[in-house]
């Protein structure tokens, strides 16, 4: 059972009496809501802090290991910008090895990654422009990747829930380009009597096979279904099957496809040659040699701008190379999840922030390992709230019923008054952030709930009630 805000606001207008020891507990009207949303006490953990006095004004299981899912990303991304700073910039390094005689290089082109976390399709077509623009025509050898900054284990990305393909669960990478996404498009074409698959971009490397039959007559049954499959170990060959009737509506969905370095690869060769460039020879993957020449380097946004990003739209991909980053400034390349923990443990440790017991893990919280108790959490927004980059760090938070993962939650409340990362995966559903009274006062509140139940939307009842709460009685 969902409850509306008017619902909402019948239970919590309730006589104060009702939770005069709200210190100890959850308001009994809350609890209501709780049991009427079939969730246990003990699978709700709830914190709401003066992040001023550090006084807990609310509490439940408040020290109970929990999974965050992706309000994880608040540690992860306040961590960064406390120990990088706001300004920190990533760098993509093409260098030579050979000569360049009229614009043509007589040798190999190095491509090297420091781990961009946003080195979009639109920022790969400015880098190779850059190129360009420096007068490199022609590439006579070969195109070498080196992607030696980030070391990670084998990884199974479809070992979180059996999907591998999913732009969620891209696997980090030293050069990282778009996310390792393709966008399909299938369009029946009456005019040709047939149906064309659109990939965008469409890298050189990418094998597509379209067999999507035109069908007459009306969109429906064996005339509207058209199947996916990727056919390849690779991920560099996919088969298109079925039907499409002029009827139909186009169908699109992204999937991530090839792998980080050949995806890389592909998308260069595609934009290179759309921008004049030759180039015919072969992709290598090793690290840079000693002889290389420095050509050119391309600057990432801020950090600042991929904390926004991050946690505004909640990236898996960003935040677990933010956790890279980390490690590799820390303790030095090749960055690993390891040293980025190591990162992480130091920092708290620094900042007087108890976090025995934590697991970040891969630092997205898509993940079954990560535990964190929502005091711990809270106690890292109340650090935050007070920071030298609190304004960097408030302003990348969703704020409710206006932009991010909170655009269609929590409409009635105030304007600019709910700063809430989310966070939901397979029994689990959270948010955590910040609350402003309209008297102008700020709260710390983290709610996480860890039960079945969350997977049927158990847990916004209880998240939306509890900012309500604050609202109206703080």
């Amino acid at each position: 059972m969902r409850l509306n805000r008017a619902t909402l606001v019948l239970i919590l207008s309730m006589p104060p009496c009702v939770w005069a020891n709200s210190t100890a507990g959850i308001p009994a009207p809350i609890v209501q809501i709780m049991a009427a949303q079939g969730l246990p006490s003990n699978a709700v953990s709830v914190v709401v802090l003066d992040p001023g006095s550090g006084r807990l004004v609310l509490g439940q299981n408040p020290d109970t290991p929990r999974s965050p899912a992706s309000t994880i990303k608040v540690v992860t991304t306040f961590a960064a910008l406390d120990l990088l700073g706001p300004a920190y910039t990533w760098h993509t390094q093409a260098s030579i090895r050979g000569e360049i005689d009229a614009g043509v290089l007589k040798g190999d082109l190095y491509l090297q990654g420091g781990g961009d976390p946003y080195m979009t399709l639109e920022r790969w077509w400015s880098f190779a422009q850059a190129l360009r623009a420096r007068g490199l025509k022609a590439i006579r050898g070969d195109i070498i990747i080196d992607n030696s900054a980030f070391s990670l284990p084998p990884e199974d990305p479809g070992e979180f829930d059996g999907r591998p393909n999913r732009a969620y669960n891209v696997v980090p990478d030293a050069l990282m380009v778009n996310f390792q996404s393709i966008e399909f498009r299938v369009v029946p074409d009456a005019g040709s009597q047939r149906v064309d698959v659109i990939a965008h971009p469409a890298p050189d490397n990418l094998i597509i096979e379209n067999h999507v039959r035109f069908a007459a007559g009306r969109c429906g049954g064996s005339a509207g279904r058209v199947d996916f499959k990727v056919a390849s170990a690779d991920w560099d060959r996919v088969v298109f099957s079925g039907a499409l009737s002029a009827h139909c509506a186009e169908r699109s969905f992204t999937r991530v496809l090839l792998q980080p370095t050949t995806y890389a690869f592909g998308t260069f060769v595609q934009l290179w040659h759309e921008l004049g460039g030759e180039f015919s020879g072969k992709l290598r993957v090793q690290a840079m040699a000693p002889d290389v020449q420095p050509f050119l380097r391309f600057d990432s946004m801020s950090l600042g701008e991929i904390v926004r990003l991050t946690n505004k739209f909640s990236s898996n991909l960003m935040a677990r190379q933010l956790l890279l980053t980390m490690g590799g400034e820390h303790s030095g390349n090749p960055a690993t999840p390891e040293k980025g923990a190591a990162a992480l443990e130091e920092w708290s440790r620094e900042r007087g922030l108890d976090l025995q017991g934590m697991d970040i893990d891969n630092g997205s919280g898509l993940s079954r390992r990560t535990r964190i108790s929502a005091l711990q959490m809270a106690k890292i927004l109340s650090a935050a709230y007070s920071s030298r980059y609190a304004p960097e760090f408030l302003a990348s938070l969703p704020l409710a019923g206006v932009d991010g993962t909170l655009r269609s939650r929590m409409k009635s409340t105030p304007a600019g008054a709910v700063r809430l990362k989310t966070g939901h995966i397979n029994g689990v559903s959270g948010v955590a952030g910040y609350v402003t009274t309209t008297a102008g006062k700020s709260y710390v509140l983290v709610s996480l709930v860890n039960h079945p139940r969350a997977d049927y939307g158990a847990g916004e009842p209880v998240h939306a009630a509890l900012v309500n709460w604050i609202l109206d009685n703080l």
